[in-house]
């Protein structure tokens, strides 16, 4: 099967990627399957959507699966596997974002890139409120009647449904499972990382809303340091600088310091000096929340899976 998107979509996708530039060689290399014409909606070439439901919720959910260029031709050859939250919008981004990168030759390993979709036929916001909080203690802000702090369940379904499914069917490494999300999806990493950080081996965790609930997720981490003496994992923690609080200058968040947050996660994690954790922490310059996302994703490509 393949993934179906709009073409206005597609559009401003390709555009934040900077793809309308001129031609040149390093494009020429990549010939894309012939699209369906006639006003049909464009295709994620070789890509797979599979349904994986929930038993427990009983929700539906999907995976949305693209494989690495070699999988075909190395078929003894086994792949990490990078999971990422919000895949309507962040798979595409992703899959493209790891072709550009090795177009001139390998900058990144070849990875499997699993897309983790929103409960079938619900809004994206209604459902990331829900399996990707960690408290029912939802912002003020919230509609009246959002349901939140229903992680605990959705990594449930992670564990037990989603990551079986993809080993069971891919020919996927198992120590290399790499968990990517952004803002509430980073809030739901946390959360991981702190209760069962052995599910994957390493996150890349971008502007996580590490406010919500008083934060939160910053008690779940001193928890852990109280019963722990190792935190085995890889972590890539990025923001924007204009996610900053600076009330009055636009640019910046007026509301809360989602800089001054991740620095205290990151002094809080430095502090407890691991044996086996890795650890960086960037802030990226001239970004902010919504714009940070692809550059953040495409520098923790770099950091977790370079080229060997």
């Amino acid at each position: 099967m393949h993934r179906r998107f709009s073409r206005g979509l597609l559009i401003a996708l390709m555009t934040s990627l900077g793809a309308f530039i001129p031609a040149t060689h390093a494009q020429a290399a990549s010939t894309p399957k012939v699209q369906s014409g006639n006003g049909h909606p464009y295709e994620i070439a070789d890509s797979e959507v599979w349904d994986v439901p929930d038993p427990v919720s009983r929700r539906g959910y999907q995976v949305f699966v693209a494989l690495p260029p070699s999988y075909a031709s190395q078929p003894q050859r086994r792949y990490p596997v990078l999971y990422v939250t919000d895949a309507d919008y962040a798979f595409p981004v992703i899959r493209q974002l790891a072709r550009r990168l090795n177009v001139e030759g390998p900058k990144v390993e070849e990875f499997i890139l699993v897309g983790l979709s929103y409960g079938k036929g619900e809004d994206g916001r209604v459902s990331r409120q829900r399996d990707y909080t960690p408290t029912p203690n939802g912002p003020s802000t919230a509609p009246p009647g959002s349901i939140h702090g229903q992680a605990q369940f959705y990594q449930q379904y992670l564990r037990d449904q989603a990551m079986p499914f993809i080993n069971g069917r891919y020919r996927t490494d198992p120590a290399r499972a790499i968990f990517l999300g952004h803002s509430y999806g980073a809030l739901l990493g946390t959360q991981i990382l702190f209760t069962e950080p052995g599910l994957f081996n390493s996150y890349i965790l971008g502007s996580p809303s590490l406010w919500y609930d008083k934060r939160h997720a910053l008690k779940l981490e001193a928890s852990y340091a109280q019963h722990h003496q190792d935190l085995k994992a890889n972590v890539y923690l990025y923001v924007g600088a204009y996610e900053a609080l600076r009330k009055g200058d636009r640019r910046y968040n007026q509301t809360v310091d989602m800089v001054a947050d991740n620095r205290a996660l990151e002094t809080a994690l430095q502090s407890r000096k691991y044996p086996g954790l890795k650890l960086k922490s960037v802030v990226l310059n001239d970004e902010d929340h919504l714009t940070v996302a692809p550059r953040g994703f495409m520098q923790g490509l770099k950091y977790l899976l370079p080229a060997r």
